[in-house]
């Protein structure tokens, strides 16, 4: 009883009067009406006695059955037809078929595979660059101490020829000397003159400053330091009064009249991009210009940790507009070199699990419709669609709307589905069945991941809290502090009761519902274990179901880093996410602190 009082005085009116309604709304499905519902805990489907037409059920709770569309008591999610009983003549056992009204209730759609060019818009991201080949570096040749310094600060402009500092240097007065010696004997010995004029040479002393010397005839005590180029300014080693030795630093000059912009190209974009590609590149600081360039360079070595690979333009800067560091875009509008005409799928239509890529084909029997499971091999990311390298033929109809609806109702039949690959009925009100399909498909960070970028930014910022909380649980099993992991997951626990499931439509609700059941698993898992070895167990299922979320509803604000350390018992490792780039592995304490590597950062 006091922990109810404190539950009821912690909480606004709005909140009671709401769990009060929804309490009696539980009940009377419970425990009355006409019809009888069996607890959802025992994953029990009833009949009604007298179905008239389409059943419609909820994907995530079956218990629920009405004879007309409409949103779930429980969940708020749309109802999805249960296929038909039976069978269509000449139609596979395993398809899930539906009237035509159903099908247009179910707002099912379905788009006519084609042969076609693959043609994709790469867009990349990068920066300005100073052109390597134009930078200069002009060291000391002889040691000395900095009389005077005409270049006092980085970034000024300096030209060819000008002179940048004088330099006083006994070696440079030992070698005048060596200079006015050989020149008296000049017609006996030339090969002695030759040497001491070549001995400035090599401090790069110009002809005209040896014959300057020489007609002079007097010892010059300060040298002059040149510009070996125009250019800006961008080192300065030396000050005023600064002794200097024999190959120091003294000055780096580069030409900015020609600049490199270069960009980060994944994986996926790299058999899309050829040399000499004509490149459109936008600068985000001069707006509204398109500067043209062709790919001049990419590098064959692919970056180990960010999974990418440098494609480079040059542009020319003699107005001095564009700056190294500068944030810029380019778009590659590029054809696959080695395919013609390939069998395309639009990216809606493909459901994933696992390694696995399905499909639902539709076949069209009078009146009714049959959608039959096939799994397919995919090739190419065009940005829309994905090249198919085996599993569909041109003219057939695929499911790209409502994909989730069907392969729900075939969960539902024990057909084969994305989830149970292989059929045979599941619980699926205790979500029995679906776990291991997730988890393997999270846990191998193999799968490719439909996004939802309509998602409320509402649910976004509820979630991010989760995500937050989720590190903050990261560091306790850093630590290996088990029982402050208790107390975090707890906080968890409380921010994922506030996550609105109803901000998600459609497909989005169906995958959240999934993540979510898994999520919360998880969370009982580490709170029920005060074992360090199970927490770290369910932690490392829950990561995954994190990183997919985030992935899946493009939730951004933080720079989060996935890691990945394959010394966790089991041949596949373990993922984590953390806001630091250096490696702290959750899963063994100190005793394996830095073990692991980061795969992707999430921006």
């Amino acid at each position: 009883m006091k922990k109810l009082q404190e539950f009821i005085s912690n909480r606004p009116l709005a909140v009671i009067g709401g769990t009060l309604i929804i309490g009696l709304l539980l009940g009377w499905l419970l425990f009355g009406g006409n019809e009888s519902y069996v607890n959802s805990s025992e994953s029990a489907i009833v009949e009604h006695d007298h179905e008239v037409g389409t059943t419609w059920t909820c994907s995530m709770h079956p218990q629920i059955r009405q004879g007309e569309p409409g949103s779930c008591p429980i969940c708020g999610m749309d109802l999805i037809p249960i296929a038909a009983e039976g069978s269509l003549d000449g139609v596979d056992g395993n398809a899930v078929v539906l009237s035509a009204s159903a099908l247009k209730i179910a707002e099912v759609e379905t788009t006519i595979i084609e042969k076609r060019a693959p043609f994709k818009e790469v867009i990349l991201s990068g920066q300005v660059k100073s052109d390597e080949r134009r930078i200069h570096e002009l060291t000391a040749h002889f040691p000395g101490r900095i009389e005077k310094l005409f270049v006092n600060f980085t970034g000024q402009k300096v030209y060819k020829g000008q002179v940048l500092a004088t330099i006083f240097s006994p070696e440079l007065v030992t070698a005048q000397k060596e200079l006015f010696e050989a020149i008296k004997y000049k017609d006996s010995n030339p090969r002695l003159y030759l040497a001491a004029r070549n001995k400035l040479k090599l401090w790069l002393f110009t002809t005209d400053q040896i014959d300057e010397i020489e007609q002079s005839g007097e010892v010059l005590f300060y040298s002059k330091i040149l510009s070996p180029g125009s250019g800006t300014v961008s080192k300065r080693n030396i000050a005023q009064g600064d002794h200097v030795m024999e190959g120091m630093s003294m000055f780096q000059i580069i030409d900015l009249s020609h600049v490199w912009v270069e960009f980060d190209a994944y994986e996926s974009d790299i058999p899309w991009i050829k040399m000499a590609a004509v490149m459109d590149i936008s600068i985000k600081s001069v707006p509204g210009k398109v500067f043209k360039s062709k790919v001049a360079f990419i590098d064959p070595v692919l970056n180990e940790r960010t999974r990418t690979t440098i494609i480079r333009g040059e542009l020319d800067n003699k107005s001095a507009t564009l700056r190294p560091g500068m944030f810029a875009q380019a778009s590659i509008k590029s054809n696959l070199s080695n395919k013609k005409q390939s069998v395309m799928v639009p990216k809606s239509a493909v459901l994933w699990t696992g390694k696995k890529s399905v499909v639902y084909v539709k076949e069209e029997h009078g009146e009714s419709y049959a959608f039959h499971y096939r799994e397919i091999i995919l090739g190419e990311d065009t940005g829309s669609h994905y090249v198919v390298v085996e599993g569909l033929q041109p003219g057939e109809a695929v499911v790209t709307n409502g994909a989730f609806k069907i392969d729900a109702a075939a969960q539902l039949k024990g057909n084969q589905s994305m989830m149970n690959p292989d059929g045979g009925k599941q619980s699926l009100g205790g979500h029995e069945g679906m776990d291991m399909g997730v988890e393997n498909a999270l846990n191998e960070n193999e799968s490719e991941i439909d996004s939802y970028p309509a998602v409320d930014t509402q649910f976004k910022t509820q979630f991010s809290k989760v995500v937050m909380a989720y590190l903050i649980l990261k560091d306790d099993l850093v630590l290996s502090e088990s029982n402050k992991a208790v107390t975090d997951t707890e906080t968890i626990k409380q921010l994922m009761e506030k996550v609105n499931m109803n901000l998600l439509k459609g497909d989005a609700h169906t995958v959240w519902m999934r993540l979510m059941n898994n999520i919360n698993q998880q969370l009982a898992q580490i709170t029920k274990n005060a074992a360090i070895a199970a927490q770290r167990r369910a932690f490392a299922t829950l990561s995954g179901d994190i990183y997919h979320t985030l992935k899946t509803f493009e939730i951004t604000g933080l720079n989060i880093y996935y890691q990945y350390c394959p010394m966790v018992e089991g041949d596949r490792g373990a993922y984590w996410l953390s806001l630091d780039s250096e490696i702290k592995n959750p899963y063994f304490g100190e005793a394996m602190l830095t073990c692991g590597e980061t795969i992707e950062t999430i921006n």
